[in-house]
This record gives C-alpha cells, structure tokens and sequence, in this order.
C-alpha cells in the first residue's frame, strides 16, 4: 500500500481531541481539571457533529454520485471516524467511572452518577424539585402526528407512560441551560453533588400524578451548524445573520444520542415521530452534554490548579501608554502576562481629547467586553470610531450582533465583511493629533481582542508606533471599508505585512524557498512554525520541498495536522509536536533561518484553506530585536516541552518525546521566564 501524503483533517482533529481526552487521565493534573478536560472533550466533540460530520455525511453521498471522489475511501473515513469516537467514548466513560469519581470521594466529594439519590438527601432534592425545576418543565406528547422539532443540543427525557391499557410517550425538557445543571449540598461525609437529571427522575411522579411510568430515558439531538449564506443575499449582511441565526437551531439531525437500555421499538417511534431516521444514532450512557462538567460546583481549592497571577508588566502610570511603546515595541504575552494592558490602550485612546480616530477588527468579543465599551465612549465623546464586526464567527453571531447595534447607536461607523468573505485579522489603529501631524500607535495580535478568552488562551500582542506597518494597517482598513473580495485588479499593495488574498501565501513560499536555497548551498537552514491547524496541500507540498532539500524543519500543531512528518524520502526533516496543557495553545508564530539572521512573523492565520483562500488574515513581521528575542525564547521552551507535549508520527500516533535532560513543562517554564525578565 502506497505512504499515503496526507493526514485525513478529521481524523487528525480527532487525534488532538483524544490527546484532551488523555489528560483527563493524568494524575499529575488536579482532580477536577481533570474532569474539566472531560468537559472539555465533550464541547469539542459536540462541535465535531454540528460542523465536520454533516460534511463527512455530505462527501459519501456525494461520491456515490461523482466518479471524482473515491466512494471507498469516504466510506472508509466514515468508519474510522465513528470507531475512534466510540474508542475515545469508551475510554471518556472508563476514566470518569474508575478514576475521577473515585478520586472526588476519596476527597470528600460525593458525585452521584448512575445511581439513585440516597435517602437522606430526598427532602432536600425534592424542595429543589417544587421550589426551582417544576417551572421550567413543558411535557409534550409525541404521536405520528406531533409536529415537535427537538433542540439543538438540548437534553430530553423520552418517558413512557400507562394509562389502562394504554401506552404513550412524553418528551421531557431537561431545563440545564435555565438552571445549573449539579445540584450541591453536604451530608455528614462532606460535599455531595448529583444531577438535576436524577432529580427530575426521582420526581416523575409529581409531574404525572396517578400514571404508570413504565421507562425514563435520556437523549439529545445535535444538528448542523452550517449557515446557508450566499454572496448575492439581498439586504445587509447583518439582517441575513439573524434571519439564519433563527434557523441554526432547525438544521439537519447530524446525532440522535440516546440512552443504553431504551427498547427498540421506542428508538424506532422516536425516528419516526422527530424526523431522525437519517441522523447517525448513537448508543450513550444515563447523562449527554457532559460540557456541564465545566462547572462541577466542586469548593475544595486543592483540587485545582494553584492560582498563577497574571504577571504585571510595570508600566509607567505617570506616562500614558502610547509613550511607553513610542519607545520600543511592546509584547503582551497572554494569559501569562495581564490583560490589563490592552485594556489601557483602548481606554486611553477613548478618554484622550487630542485622539481623533480608532480603527479595529472584531471577531469574537466577550459579552461583557471592555474594549467595546471603550469604543462605545470614544464614539460618544466625539471621536471617528470605525469598526469592523465580523458577523460570521461561528457561535458568535449574536453577540457580535449585539455590540454592532450598540456601536452604531454610539456612533461608530460599522463595516461588515462581504459575504462570502471572513474577516479574521486582529488589528487595531489609533490616530493622534500632535501638533499638525497625524501620529500612529497601534496594535496587531494573533488571538481576539477578547479579554474573556484572555484567562486561557496563549496569545501574542504587539504594540506598536511603527509607522511602515502601521500605515500599511491603514491601508487594509481603506480596503475592508469599500467592502470588496481581494482580485487582481486591486491597487493596494504591501510590503510589510502578509495579507490573505493579496500576498500572504505568496511571502510564506518565498521564505521557504530562500531556506531551500540556503540548504542546497550547504548554509544553515531552518523553519519554525507554531500554528493551530495545518492542512493547505500547497504550503505543506512547499514544506516536503524544503525537508528533501535538507531544511530542518520543526512544527508546533496544536489540532488538525495533516502533513505527515518522518517519512524517508518525503519528510525526513519534518518534526511535528503537540501540546496541551493549563491553557490552550493559540498563537501562530513563523520563524525563517535566514542564513544565521532569523525572520520572525506572527499573525493571525493558520495554513487552512479559510485562512489562505476564503478570509482577510494578516501575518506582520517583528522588527524590535528586544521582542524577536523574547518570542524566540519562548518558542525555544516549547521545542523542549517533554512533559505536555507529544511527537507525532507517521502513523498519527501521539508519541511522548524522550527525557534525555531536565524534564521541561513549557507553559510553566514560560511563565517563570517572563516573570523573571519583567
């Protein structure tokens, strides 16, 4: 069988899912982040059918119609897909049954799970039951003719019941997304947690007074999340998000999840009365939506991570912010170091009467979010505040809808994306008067201006007065504005940054080139490359290129992976790492050799095909050499990780790296690094 060239994308999602899984497991993480990797797991993998199955569904389909696509290889993928998550299914239910919950009750922590609600906590649990639950339950009855359109994602009893000889079904709202999903209390032991499920369950008999309960059964439908927008949609952009926002909840059953146990005959009238004959059925277990353990109301403190403070960059307050980085270039590495920084920046561009104007990208902001605030102030006082609002951000729309409202009634100026276009760059512009002259401070960052996803998210943000990028910003705010997909025709042209569409896939093959070049002129040549996910054929062609050249070759990947690294012949130079940890990895860093004189880029874009064909993404260079050494620093700690990280092979395995020397955990090396160069 021929050495296939590429990794399957979700295959190789799924392999970065199971490496989560896998951490649940590990006994050097506190219990109950363990169970949050669990939960983790889950919310991933619910993502998985709403996005990535219906297009693995879709591709079968289609095969058997073109003779195009290979109908025994999409078959083949389809199947490997559904063993690994039963695999991954299976092993999630052995590490919650055998070692978390047994964990949580050697430390005082009761988890009631798949068993009955002990006697001494039925007054209490049955209080909660009338005072809270009862209000928020809506029976319906399904029958041929019962026009019920499950949720997306939401969790039901099917419940049959007997009335003379008479048998029905009920659907039962599970109401997790209206009340905390754990209902906590103690006993005599310590902390007792149990399911507001189990609750429901044990008080049936309140809801159906005087009727049999012949079975109680748990399911959950998923559907696709994909939105039908097409570039000659009539009518702004933001109307069309709401009216499909209305319609992403009704899309296509891609899982009908349902309890082990239920009989047959229920699981075939459920089918038929719902719709879901054609969504992929799985067996699970008593309790879905297991994302909930996200908040596991567990209060002992040693079972967590030990609180790690963001660390304060000591900044001037006498001085505004603007000074400080007119300087040199400032690096804000979050969650490492404290958001707080970016905040001042905006703040202090909104409240300064001699700012005359600010720019930005948005794509996701939290829903309680600073920086828009911040905006929103600018606007008021005066001040041109120019937006851009990416309403297409998967699971964002509406609250990105949200802030676009409030910043046109504010007084921004709101531009939306084309439709079939994704704005995905995160920058930022603010123009000073000083004098009769325009000054430039600005900012350009690999991860959202989200100080929400901040906490845990490893990001990098640049501050910056440099003019030559800045203005180049400027230019790609002139171009979002008129609201046009990049071409051939277009007159901007750039320099400096790399941007998706004009020049950003063109600039990365050059620099390999020039690393192919350098190793066939036997020179030093080397490419370093931290993204989330890889898997754009032509990039990862141009990079077998440079590894059968000689170049050394060393990737950071967090998710989907599809090169293949360590192949004789084709990749032989090619390492690929994987770490997961404390925080999720999310910078995208690129370093180029040049000959002994490295090339730093940082941005926002993965090589995906998105990224590269179908968004607006910028990738800028780092000329401060103070900020060259520090990111290359930090990625040199992550190239030495052996304790979170894992090498992966040509056979998709996840393989720990050898400990030759001292054991190296990056992300608390990282920390402590730049705790100590403050």
């Amino acid at each position: 069988m021929p050495q296939p060239q590429y990794f399957n994308r979700d295959v190789s999602w799924l392999s970065f899912n199971g490496r989560v899984l896998e951490e649940a497991a590990s006994d050097a993480v506190p219990l109950v982040e363990r169970i949050k990797f669990l939960s983790i797991y889950s919310s991933n993998l619910d993502e998985f059918y709403r996005v990535r199955y219906p297009v693995l569904r879709a591709l079968k389909k289609i095969s058997k119609k073109d003779n195009d696509i290979d109908e025994e290889k999409q078959t083949d993928i389809l199947d490997q897909v559904n063993n690994l998550v039963l695999q991954q299914q299976n092993r999630f239910g052995q590490l919650l049954t055998t070692h978390l919950i047994p964990g949580l009750k050697a430390n005082g922590v009761k988890l009631l799970y798949n068993q009955s609600i002990p006697n001494e906590l039925i007054k209490a649990t049955e209080d909660y039951f009338l005072t809270e639950i009862l209000a928020f339950l809506q029976p319906v009855t399904l029958d041929k003719d019962t026009a019920y359109f499950p949720e997306n994602n939401k969790l039901y009893f099917v419940i049959e019941l007997k009335e003379a000889d008479n048998c029905r079904l009920v659907l039962l709202n599970i109401p997790s997304d209206e009340l905390a999903r754990f209902f906590g209390t103690t006993d005599a032991d310590g902390q007792v947690i149990c399911f507001i499920d189990d609750i429901i369950r044990n008080n049936l008999d309140k809801l159906f007074k005087g009727i049999s309960i012949e079975g109680c059964y748990s399911i959950k439908v998923t559907r696709d999340a994909e939105l039908d927008l097409k570039d000659e949609y009539p009518g702004e952009l933001s109307e069309q998000i709401e009216r499909q926002l209305l319609k992403r909840d009704q899309g296509l059953a891609t899982r009908f999840l349902y309890q082990s146990g239920m009989p047959l005959r229920i699981l075939e009238q459920l089918q038929d009365y719902l719709g879901l004959k054609n969504a992929n059925t799985v067996e699970g277990g008593n309790y879905h939506n297991l994302k909930d353990f996200s908040a596991l109301p567990v209060n002992n403190p040693t079972l967590l991570y030990p609180k790690q403070p963001a660390i304060d960059l000591n900044l001037s307050n006498s001085e505004p912010l603007v000074a400080a980085i007119a300087n040199s270039d400032l690096l804000v590495n979050a969650p490492y170091q404290s958001y707080g920084t970016i905040l001042r920046f905006f703040n202090e561009a909104a409240a300064n009467p001699d700012v005359e104007e600010i720019n930005v990208t948005l794509y996701r902001v939290a829903s309680d979010s600073r920086i828009v605030n911040a905006l929103i102030s600018a606007a008021k006082s005066g001040k041109k505040v120019k937006v851009l609002v990416e309403l297409k951000a998967r699971f964002d729309e509406a609250n990105n809808l949200k802030w676009a409202k409030k910043l046109k009634n504010a007084g921004a100026e709101i531009i939306y994306s084309v439709t079939a276009l994704k704005v995905h760059a995160k920058i930022a512009l603010v123009k000073t008067r000083i004098g009769d002259r325009l000054s430039y401070s600005g900012l350009l960052a690999t991860g959202n201006l989200n100080e929400g996803t901040a906490r845990f998210y490893t990001d990098h943000i640049l501050l910056t007065t440099n003019h030559t990028l800045l203005r180049e910003v400027e230019l790609l705010f002139i171009f979002l504005s008129k609201r046009q997909k990049p071409g051939k025709d277009n007159q901007i042209h750039f320099s400096h940054l790399l941007v998706a569409g004009f020049n950003l896939q063109t600039k990365f093959l050059e620099l390999i080139d020039r690393e192919i070049a350098f190793a066939k002129q036997g020179l030093p040549a080397s490419i370093t490359i931290k993204m989330n996910n890889l898997e754009e054929k032509v990039m990862i062609d141009k990079l077998y290129e440079a590894s059968q050249a000689g170049v050394k070759i060393s990737l950071i990947i967090r998710g989907i992976c599809c090169i293949i690294p360590g192949v004789a012949g084709m990749s032989d130079n090619i390492s690929v790492k994987r770490i997961v940890d404390r925080y999720l990895e999310h910078g995208r860093i690129f370093i180029f050799g040049n000959n002994g004189f490295p090339e730093i880029y940082m941005g926002s874009a993965d090589w995906m095909n998105r990224n590269i064909y179908n968004r607006i993404e910028i990738c800028f260079p780092v000329y401060d050499g103070a900020v060259k050494q520090q990111i290359t620093d930090l990625i040199n700690l992550q190239l030495q990780d052996n304790v979170k990280a894992v090498m992966i092979d040509e056979h998709l395995n996840q393989v720990k790296p050898q400990a030759n020397g001292p054991l190296v955990q990056s992300q608390q090396a990282i920390y402590q690094y730049l705790k100590t160069s403050v």
